[in-house]
């Protein structure tokens, strides 16, 4: 692959019904046989704390696509017609209405997708206790209303997995949620549903990275309702396991009693807490510039994350 220079922070397609997230484009396409679809553009753009930050990690576009790509396609061999995601294709040739030159600039980095109602909650599973679970236990010893044993440490690992839902805010800053309000939102037998299918990926994608030496600490998936076929059966959606979503933690250094050295963005998040702290930020948009220390030395992480496993490389 060829070597990137240049962060890719946003794009302008011919194409209808663009929506910005913080990291992906999306719009309404139709493939080269007529199917409708969503073209998801995974920019280098890198959000932390709910803000996007002023430049990003060169390439980080095309990592995230290949990890969603190796999760989905084991999704799809371990669970068969049980859950459904919504990966087409990978390839943006399949798109009618764009031209040779966006073609080329696109590759390694879409993926074409179902289209579907998204279910507007973030689904999280934590196995181990960190981040913001880590600071509402210490000052309830529950996590979005789930009580937990008392005297647990920072990064230990849980007796069981739990599920642990959140807002999913295009703008602005997600909030973790109760169940029930959860419920409340979408109705209980959806979320139960979702619940299942969330802490079954989770165990099952953990298992298999913890045989490539890798903790999979916790991991948010999104969930849509296709609007073909069974429209009650949710379809997995967006990405999957990525060092976006999820806390990856190489396991021959976990300890738990502390915070972990990490394979995903945790290292921008630390910087900016630096800044945080000294008063140099205050987590309100536009985020600051990253170092380029930090670019560079985040991207290493993606890209180990992506060697360790699922085996390959990558050159960018």
């Amino acid at each position: 692959m060829q070597t990137m220079s240049r962060a890719v922070l946003t794009t302008d397609l011919p194409l209808e019904g663009r929506r910005q997230g913080k990291v992906r484009d999306i719009y309404q396409c139709q493939t080269q046989t007529g199917e409708p679809a969503l073209l998801i553009v995974a920019t280098d753009r890198v959000s932390a704390f709910d803000v996007v930050m002023t430049n990003g990690i060169p390439g980080k576009g095309v990592v995230l696509t290949r990890i969603s790509t190796f999760w989905f396609d084991m999704i799809a061999k371990h669970f068969g017609d049980k859950l459904q995601h919504h990966l087409i294709s990978t390839d943006p040739a399949h798109v009618a209405g764009l031209s040779a030159e966006q073609v080329e600039q696109l590759q390694g980095r879409v993926m074409i997708g179902r289209r579907a109602n998204v279910v507007p909650i973030e689904c999280v599973v934590r196995g181990y206790l960190a981040g913001s679970g880590w600071k509402e236990y210490q000052a309830s010893q529950s996590v979005c209303g789930v009580a937990l044993p008392p005297g647990l440490t920072q990064c230990e690992k849980l007796p069981e997995p739990i599920f642990t839902p959140s807002t999913k805010e295009d703008q602005g800053h997600d909030e973790n949620i109760s169940f029930a309000r959860a419920c409340e939102r979408v109705g209980e037998p959806l979320m139960r549903k979702l619940s299942g299918l969330s802490i079954a990926i989770y165990n099952m994608a953990h298992d298999y990275a913890q045989q490539r030496g890798i903790i999979l600490a916790d991991t948010k998936f999104e969930f849509g309702l296709p609007l073909e076929g069974d429209r009650d059966e949710p379809i997995l959606i967006d990405e999957a396991l990525t060092p976006d979503s999820s806390r990856f933690w190489p396991a021959d250094q976990y300890a738990p009693g502390r915070d972990q050295p990490s394979f995903d963005k945790q290292y921008v998040r630390n910087y900016l807490q630096d800044l945080v702290d000294d008063g140099r930020w205050d987590k309100m948009p536009p985020g600051p510039e990253l170092p380029r220390e930090v670019v560079s030395n985040t991207l290493k992480k993606y890209l180990q994350a992506f060697s360790e496993l699922t085996g390959g490389e990558l050159n960018i």
